[in-house]
Protein backbone atom coordinates (compact mmCIF):
# COMPACT_ATOMS: atom_id res chain seq x y z
CA UNK A 1 0.00 0.00 0.00
CA UNK A 2 1.31 3.33 -0.74
CA UNK A 3 2.21 5.51 2.46
CA UNK A 4 -0.20 8.93 2.70
CA UNK A 5 3.51 10.60 2.71
CA UNK A 6 4.32 9.32 -1.07
CA UNK A 7 0.92 11.05 -2.61
CA UNK A 8 2.17 13.93 -4.76
CA UNK A 9 2.08 17.35 -3.29
CA UNK A 10 0.36 20.12 -5.54
CA UNK A 11 2.44 22.76 -6.28
CA UNK A 12 2.75 26.51 -5.12
CA UNK A 13 5.08 28.98 -5.91
CA UNK A 14 6.36 32.30 -4.53
CA UNK A 15 8.11 32.96 -0.82
CA UNK A 16 7.70 31.30 2.28
CA UNK A 17 8.14 33.24 5.58
CA UNK A 18 8.55 30.93 8.39
CA UNK A 19 8.95 31.80 12.09
CA UNK A 20 10.85 29.14 13.80
CA UNK A 21 12.40 27.92 10.82
CA UNK A 22 14.99 25.35 12.55
CA UNK A 23 13.11 22.47 14.38
CA UNK A 24 9.69 20.99 14.96
CA UNK A 25 6.90 22.29 12.46
CA UNK A 26 8.96 25.17 11.18
CA UNK A 27 11.10 22.84 9.65
CA UNK A 28 9.61 19.63 8.35
CA UNK A 29 6.69 23.23 7.03
CA UNK A 30 9.73 24.98 5.47
CA UNK A 31 11.35 21.20 3.36
CA UNK A 32 8.31 20.65 2.45
CA UNK A 33 6.50 23.59 0.93
CA UNK A 34 9.95 24.04 -0.90
CA UNK A 35 9.53 20.67 -2.46
CA UNK A 36 6.03 21.86 -3.94
CA UNK A 37 8.13 24.57 -5.42
CA UNK A 38 8.12 27.56 -2.90
CA UNK A 39 11.51 29.85 -1.76
CA UNK A 40 11.72 29.95 1.82
CA UNK A 41 12.74 32.70 4.24
CA UNK A 42 13.72 30.87 7.35
CA UNK A 43 13.67 32.96 10.89
CA UNK A 44 15.33 30.63 13.58
CA UNK A 45 17.43 31.30 16.80
CA UNK A 46 20.17 28.64 17.22
CA UNK A 47 23.78 28.42 18.95
CA UNK A 48 27.09 27.08 17.19
CA UNK A 49 26.16 23.78 18.47
CA UNK A 50 22.91 23.67 16.58
CA UNK A 51 23.72 25.10 13.60
CA UNK A 52 24.91 21.89 11.59
CA UNK A 53 20.89 20.67 11.74
CA UNK A 54 20.36 24.59 10.19
CA UNK A 55 22.73 23.99 6.95
CA UNK A 56 20.72 20.79 6.61
CA UNK A 57 17.55 22.23 6.24
CA UNK A 58 18.93 24.73 3.97
CA UNK A 59 20.70 21.72 1.83
CA UNK A 60 17.29 20.34 1.38
CA UNK A 61 15.50 23.34 0.58
CA UNK A 62 18.46 23.67 -2.63
CA UNK A 63 18.03 20.00 -3.15
CA UNK A 64 14.66 20.58 -3.97
CA UNK A 65 15.30 23.33 -6.44
CA UNK A 66 14.40 26.44 -4.14
CA UNK A 67 16.35 29.38 -2.48
CA UNK A 68 17.11 29.12 0.98
CA UNK A 69 17.67 32.73 3.04
CA UNK A 70 17.97 32.18 6.66
CA UNK A 71 18.14 34.47 9.31
CA UNK A 72 19.59 33.58 13.10
CA UNK A 73 17.77 35.96 14.83
CA UNK A 74 15.41 36.54 17.77
CA UNK A 75 12.10 37.20 15.60
CA UNK A 76 10.65 38.89 19.07
CA UNK A 77 13.52 41.57 18.59
CA UNK A 78 12.20 44.83 17.10
CA UNK A 79 15.41 45.88 15.37
CA UNK A 80 16.14 42.28 14.10
CA UNK A 81 12.92 41.91 12.60
CA UNK A 82 12.87 45.29 10.77
CA UNK A 83 16.42 44.57 9.72
CA UNK A 84 15.67 41.19 8.56
CA UNK A 85 12.51 42.75 6.32
CA UNK A 86 14.29 45.80 4.91
CA UNK A 87 16.80 42.91 3.99
CA UNK A 88 14.39 41.01 2.03
CA UNK A 89 12.71 44.12 0.50
CA UNK A 90 15.99 44.88 -0.93
CA UNK A 91 17.05 41.89 -2.23
CA UNK A 92 13.62 41.39 -3.85
CA UNK A 93 13.91 44.95 -5.19
CA UNK A 94 17.82 44.19 -6.98
CA UNK A 95 16.79 41.21 -8.62
CA UNK A 96 14.03 43.28 -10.20
CA UNK A 97 11.41 41.34 -10.17
CA UNK A 98 7.86 41.30 -9.06
CA UNK A 99 8.26 39.09 -5.98
CA UNK A 100 6.06 38.79 -2.51
CA UNK A 101 5.81 36.73 0.46
CA UNK A 102 3.04 34.37 -0.57
CA UNK A 103 3.12 32.38 3.01
CA UNK A 104 3.94 33.66 7.06
CA UNK A 105 3.87 30.51 8.88
CA UNK A 106 4.16 31.47 12.91
CA UNK A 107 5.94 28.41 15.06
CA UNK A 108 7.82 29.68 17.50
CA UNK A 109 7.57 28.33 20.65
CA UNK A 110 9.62 29.25 23.53
CA UNK A 111 7.87 30.20 26.50
CA UNK A 112 8.55 30.12 30.48
CA UNK A 113 6.59 26.57 31.50
CA UNK A 114 6.39 27.66 35.62
CA UNK A 115 3.21 27.42 37.72
CA UNK A 116 1.35 30.54 38.24
CA UNK A 117 1.59 30.03 42.37
CA UNK A 118 4.08 28.06 44.87
CA UNK A 119 4.79 27.95 47.99
CA UNK A 120 8.22 28.30 47.07
CA UNK A 121 8.31 32.56 45.37
CA UNK A 122 11.11 31.39 43.12
CA UNK A 123 9.43 28.81 41.62
CA UNK A 124 6.39 30.45 40.30
CA UNK A 125 5.97 32.99 37.01
CA UNK A 126 7.10 36.25 37.21
CA UNK A 127 5.55 39.44 35.11
CA UNK A 128 8.44 39.36 32.29
CA UNK A 129 8.68 35.52 32.12
CA UNK A 130 4.37 35.85 31.59
CA UNK A 131 5.23 38.97 29.16
CA UNK A 132 7.92 37.42 27.11
CA UNK A 133 5.85 34.32 26.30
CA UNK A 134 2.88 35.99 25.16
CA UNK A 135 5.37 38.25 23.31
CA UNK A 136 7.02 35.82 21.52
CA UNK A 137 4.37 33.16 21.42
CA UNK A 138 1.40 35.53 20.26
CA UNK A 139 2.41 39.32 19.82
CA UNK A 140 4.95 38.69 17.47
CA UNK A 141 2.59 37.41 14.50
CA UNK A 142 0.86 40.55 14.46
CA UNK A 143 4.32 42.52 14.36
CA UNK A 144 5.59 40.80 11.46
CA UNK A 145 2.06 41.16 9.48
CA UNK A 146 2.42 44.87 10.28
CA UNK A 147 6.18 44.68 9.09
CA UNK A 148 5.06 42.73 5.98
CA UNK A 149 2.71 45.20 4.80
CA UNK A 150 4.54 47.94 5.15
CA UNK A 151 7.08 47.13 2.71
CA UNK A 152 4.40 46.03 0.53
CA UNK A 153 5.66 42.79 0.87
CA UNK A 154 2.79 39.82 1.64
CA UNK A 155 0.91 39.65 -1.72
CA UNK A 156 -2.82 40.37 -1.80
CA UNK A 157 -3.49 36.49 -2.21
CA UNK A 158 -1.08 35.59 1.28
CA UNK A 159 -1.88 33.03 3.81
CA UNK A 160 -1.09 33.34 7.42
CA UNK A 161 -1.06 30.65 9.52
CA UNK A 162 -0.30 30.26 12.95
CA UNK A 163 0.74 26.84 15.41
CA UNK A 164 -1.74 27.01 17.83
CA UNK A 165 -2.82 24.09 20.40
CA UNK A 166 -5.26 21.99 22.30
CA UNK A 167 -3.49 23.38 25.04
CA UNK A 168 -5.10 27.07 24.15
CA UNK A 169 -8.22 25.83 26.25
CA UNK A 170 -6.79 23.11 28.36
CA UNK A 171 -5.03 22.89 31.82
CA UNK A 172 -1.84 21.25 31.86
CA UNK A 173 0.92 21.76 34.38
CA UNK A 174 3.27 24.37 34.10
CA UNK A 175 1.71 25.03 30.67
CA UNK A 176 -0.50 28.33 31.99
CA UNK A 177 1.67 31.12 30.30
CA UNK A 178 2.01 29.22 27.17
CA UNK A 179 -1.88 28.70 27.22
CA UNK A 180 -2.75 32.10 27.46
CA UNK A 181 -0.34 32.68 24.75
CA UNK A 182 -2.11 30.28 22.47
CA UNK A 183 -5.28 31.84 23.58
CA UNK A 184 -3.69 35.41 22.55
CA UNK A 185 -2.79 33.81 19.27
CA UNK A 186 -5.86 32.26 17.94
CA UNK A 187 -7.95 36.08 18.88
CA UNK A 188 -5.10 38.09 17.01
CA UNK A 189 -5.65 35.22 13.48
CA UNK A 190 -9.59 36.00 13.94
CA UNK A 191 -8.51 39.63 13.77
CA UNK A 192 -6.08 39.67 10.95
CA UNK A 193 -8.63 37.79 9.55
CA UNK A 194 -11.51 40.39 9.66
CA UNK A 195 -8.63 43.29 8.73
CA UNK A 196 -7.39 41.48 5.90
CA UNK A 197 -10.15 40.63 3.66
CA UNK A 198 -10.29 43.24 1.88
CA UNK A 199 -7.25 42.61 0.90
CA UNK A 200 -7.17 38.82 -0.28
CA UNK A 201 -5.31 37.72 2.92
CA UNK A 202 -6.45 34.88 4.88
CA UNK A 203 -5.33 33.95 8.80
CA UNK A 204 -5.83 30.62 9.94
CA UNK A 205 -4.86 28.81 13.32
CA UNK A 206 -3.34 25.17 12.78
CA UNK A 207 -3.84 22.94 15.73
CA UNK A 208 -1.71 19.99 15.55
CA UNK A 209 -2.49 16.86 17.09
CA UNK A 210 0.48 16.18 19.75
CA UNK A 211 3.71 15.85 18.18
CA UNK A 212 7.07 14.15 19.67
CA UNK A 213 8.65 17.53 19.00
CA UNK A 214 11.60 19.34 20.88
CA UNK A 215 8.82 21.59 22.19
CA UNK A 216 6.79 18.85 23.18
CA UNK A 217 9.41 17.15 25.38
CA UNK A 218 10.15 20.60 27.48
CA UNK A 219 6.66 20.05 28.27
CA UNK A 220 6.20 18.75 31.98
CA UNK A 221 4.30 15.69 32.21
CA UNK A 222 4.32 15.06 28.56
CA UNK A 223 4.75 11.46 28.67
CA UNK A 224 1.48 11.21 29.65
CA UNK A 225 0.24 13.66 27.14
CA UNK A 226 1.82 10.99 24.46
CA UNK A 227 -0.08 8.37 26.48
CA UNK A 228 -3.71 10.24 26.05
CA UNK A 229 -3.24 11.35 22.82
CA UNK A 230 -2.50 7.91 21.42
CA UNK A 231 -5.22 6.53 23.13
CA UNK A 232 -7.42 8.57 21.42
CA UNK A 233 -6.45 8.98 18.36
CA UNK A 234 -8.16 6.73 15.72
CA UNK A 235 -5.21 6.14 13.89
CA UNK A 236 -3.29 4.55 17.20
CA UNK A 237 -0.47 6.65 16.15
CA UNK A 238 0.62 10.20 16.85
CA UNK A 239 0.49 13.42 14.74
CA UNK A 240 3.78 13.76 12.52
CA UNK A 241 5.56 17.13 11.36
CA UNK A 242 5.08 15.79 8.08
CA UNK A 243 1.18 15.81 8.33
CA UNK A 244 0.89 19.63 9.07
CA UNK A 245 3.50 20.26 6.33
CA UNK A 246 1.72 18.71 3.82
CA UNK A 247 -1.76 20.22 4.80
CA UNK A 248 -0.09 23.57 4.73
CA UNK A 249 0.58 23.03 1.54
CA UNK A 250 -2.74 22.14 0.31
CA UNK A 251 -4.40 24.93 2.59
CA UNK A 252 -1.97 27.41 0.44
CA UNK A 253 -3.53 26.94 -2.41
CA UNK A 254 -5.36 29.73 -4.39
CA UNK A 255 -8.84 28.12 -4.26
CA UNK A 256 -8.74 28.24 -0.38
CA UNK A 257 -9.74 32.19 -0.41
CA UNK A 258 -12.92 31.78 1.40
CA UNK A 259 -11.25 30.03 4.55
CA UNK A 260 -10.47 32.14 6.98
CA UNK A 261 -10.61 33.04 10.66
CA UNK A 262 -10.62 28.99 11.92
CA UNK A 263 -8.63 27.23 14.36
CA UNK A 264 -8.20 24.00 11.71
CA UNK A 265 -7.40 20.73 13.69
CA UNK A 266 -4.65 18.62 11.94
CA UNK A 267 -4.90 15.43 14.26
CA UNK A 268 -6.32 12.82 12.06
CA UNK A 269 -9.31 13.09 14.49
CA UNK A 270 -7.66 13.30 17.65
CA UNK A 271 -9.61 16.37 19.02
CA UNK A 272 -13.13 14.73 19.16
CA UNK A 273 -12.28 11.48 19.71
CA UNK A 274 -13.07 9.62 23.21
Amino acid sequence: MTSKQDVPLPSLDGWAVILGASSGFGETAAITLARAGVDIIGIHLDRRSTMPAVERIQAQIKEAGREAWFFNVNAADEAKRNDVLDQVATRFQERGKAEQIRILLHSLAFGTLRPFTSDNEKEQITARQMDMTSDVMAHSLVYWTQGLLKRDLLSNDGRIYAMTSTGSSSIWKGYGAVSAAKSALESHIRQLAVELTPRGITANAICAGVTETPALKKIPGNEEMVEVALRKNPNDRLTRPEDVARALVALAQPCTYWMTGNILHVDGGEAHSG
